[in-house]
């Protein structure tokens, strides 16, 4: 790994996907979710935005993020530039 990929954060170490993993699992156990919900809610999130224009489905990301004091479900959707489904 060259030092401007250390710099810019790039190529994780083992430990660091590790601990991000075990983020995950903690997340999903405190928001008290069925394993494959997630799944099915990105699914759900694809189909309705996609009715009203057009997304990049193979790079949709839907992850929780915990704080202190709640629960976020984040959804990062992207936009194919330029082009509508002509529906909505």
């Amino acid at each position: 790994m060259s030092w401007l990929d250390r710099l810019l954060g790039r190529n994780e170490t083992s430990g660091q996907v590790a601990k991000q993993r075990l983020q995950m699992v903690l997340i999903h156990d405190r928001a008290d979710l069925p394993p494959g919900l997630l799944e099915k809610i990105k699914d759900d999130i694809i189909q309705v935005i996609a009715k009203h224009t057009a997304i990049d489905t193979a790079n949709v990301l839907v992850h929780l993020e915990q704080d202190t004091h709640e629960n976020r479900l984040i959804a990062e959707v992207p936009l194919l530039a330029g082009r509508r489904n002509g529906r909505g």
